[in-house]
């Protein structure tokens, strides 16, 4: 579309404005202008969060406010988009111009353009500042704005083979020919040294989860689209949202997701996830997403946290993590213990293969408040009552949990920086504890701390398949003998036992100690904070650590907002 076939939707001055703006776009199948569509979803999210323009209307309770909708004119985002145009015109020579595809040298001349424009201050996890809108009227972008202002500025520049990548936290763009070259274009963590022009081939053989494996989300013009609208952060305070902004993400996320542009993209399955079951608790009218006539052929938020597990499964070979977590969070606020327990191990069966680094900040924070904040408050009020359905008289749960810590441990093996230091320790031991000698004896504890291949295929309920025929070989014995009878068989399956299978050479020397009768508490934690066991030999790709000395690593991210509750 031409910028001036949007001219009739303005003012935008309801999210129903902004929906149908979307679903016109989508309909045509034209290409996006990525920057046209950033500028006015900044604007509606700035002017919405931005309380001092809204004192007035703010009417607060304990988790959200209600705001006056602001009328977005389209002198103001003509003249925002001919702003950014030019300056992506004038910064970039015209001899970086020539050929068909994109190069490397444009790409980083692209960044430098935007980088250049930013205000010399560093923004750290401030919100609202992804967005060309806030690009262009306060010099400021997050790593993830960078990101796409990049790539929308190479879209201004002719370009169309340059696309977002995007990990879980971090943010880069892939081009040429068959979209096989990499380039980094913006920071990360906590320096905002020059990595611009470089290629991510680093962070991949370093093993570091912030570069999930090579597996990110490489996004077509819409699925950039719907990076756009899953950045969306509709917070005022950290405990306080303004509705009318999560109602848009939440209602244009529905849009990308009927038409199956979300299908590959699980983090924003796990966003949608999270502002529906927000949107099912709010008191408020007017959401009229559900009035749509196939809202009811629509998953709710299981659904979707499920959904978004296989598409990691299918198109990233379950190298992401926050599926798991999304899924488990949902499962620990309907306090379904057990369930939260397995999608926690299974976050631990993704961790493990990674090598942990200071660039992955924000899935340690992840992983720390599961293991030392919401799994010791859960226990404690579980282990007040002794009811025979109680997590605490269930293997499966104490598998799981040896799962999930095992994860961890393993994620610590081969790095510089360890993990397990006594805040972490007594949790852990804490935890375990908790369960009683014959409900930890049920357990079949496997040890293969040298086994590197971690690679068992998942069953749909995302436990390893090899471990789960190696149950039923062991323990049913059908593989042996088929001539079994009725009685035999469910004698046998009674009689089976939750398996799990420890790769980290902590939790391996360990299982003495978990099987015993008396746990000796004390030797747990010697054991689980030493720091010989992590320092094992490694592989010349993981030699990473001797460049992070001299070069913090900077880059972007597409973060995962946490939704209080």
């Amino acid at each position: 579309m031409a910028l001036l076939e949007y001219k009739h939707y303005f003012p935008i001055d309801s999210i129903q404005k902004v929906c149908d703006l979307f679903e016109e776009q989508l309909r045509s199948g034209k290409e996006a202008d990525l920057a046209l569509f950033s500028i006015i979803v900044g604007a509606v999210e700035n002017n919405l969060t931005n309380i001092k323009n809204n004192e007035k209307d703010v009417n607060l309770t304990n988790k959200f406010v209600k705001m006056k909708f602001p009328s977005v004119e389209w002198e103001e985002v003509r003249s925002l988009h001919e702003r950014f145009v030019s300056l992506m015109r004038g910064g970039v020579d015209a001899k970086l111009l020539s050929g068909a595809y994109a190069t490397r040298d444009l790409v980083k001349r692209v960044a430098d353009v935007v980088w250049n424009s930013l205000t010399r201050s560093y923004y750290k996890d401030r919100a609202h500042l992804q967005s060309i809108y806030s690009f262009l009227t306060g010099n400021k972008l997050d790593c993830f704005g960078v990101a796409f202002a990049v790539t929308a500025g190479c879209q201004v520049l002719g370009k169309q083979d340059v696309h977002l990548a995007l990990s879980e936290d971090h943010a880069w763009v892939v081009f040429g020919k068959d979209g096989t070259e990499t380039a980094e274009v913006t920071w990360h963590g906590k320096g905002n040294e020059d990595k611009r022009g470089r290629s991510v081939g680093d962070g991949v053989s370093a093993r570091s989860w912030l570069y999930v494996a090579g597996k990110p989300v490489i996004c077509t013009r819409v699925m950039e689209l719907a990076a756009l609208v899953s950045s969306i952060n509709p917070t005022l305070t950290p405990t306080i949202d303004v509705h009318e902004v999560a109602q848009m993400q939440h209602r244009l996320l529905w849009l990308l997701y009927d038409s199956g542009h979300l299908d590959a993209y699980p983090m924003a399955l796990g966003n949608l996830g999270d502002l529906d079951e927000y949107m099912q608790e709010l008191p408020i009218s007017g959401d009229v997403t559900n009035t749509r006539s196939d809202r009811t052929s629509r998953p709710d938020s299981a659904a979707l946290y499920m959904q978004a597990i296989r598409s990691s499964r299918t198109n990233y070979e379950d190298r992401h993590v926050y599926p798991y977590t999304f899924q488990g969070g949902y499962y620990h606020r309907l306090k379904q213990y057990k369930e939260a327990f397995h999608a926690w191990a299974c976050a631990g069966d993704v961790i493990r293969h990674y090598n942990y680094s200071r660039d992955d900040e924000e899935i340690y924070k992840e992983f720390s408040e599961i293991a030392n904040e919401l799994i010791p408050q859960l226990m404690k009020a579980e282990s007040s009552g002794h009811s025979a359905r109680s997590i605490l008289k269930d293997p499966e749960c104490f598998a799981s949990l040896l799962r999930f810590y095992d994860g961890i441990c393993k994620w610590e093996e081969g790095s510089q920086t360890p993990i397990l230091h006594i805040g972490w320790a007594k949790p852990l031991v804490s935890t375990i504890s908790k369960f009683d000698a014959e409900v930890r004896a049920q357990v079949n504890i496997i040890c293969k701390p040298d086994t590197d291949d971690h690679t068992e295929p998942k069953g749909p309920d995302g436990t390893d398949k090899s471990d789960k025929e190696g149950e039923n070989d062991k323990w049913n014995n059908n593989s042996e003998n088929t001539e079994m009878s009725v009685r035999e068989q469910l004698t046998a399956a009674v009689n089976s036992r939750p398996r799990v299978t420890l790769y980290s050479h902590k939790m391996a020397a360990l299982k003495p100690l978990l099987l015993a009768e008396r746990l000796n508490t004390h030797a747990l934690q010697l054991q689980l904070t030493a720091q010989s066991q992590l320092q094992r030999p490694q592989a010349p790709t993981k030699k990473r650590d001797d460049d992070d000395s001299h070069h913090s690593m900077p880059t972007a991210r597409a973060k995962r907002a946490r939704r209080e509750r």
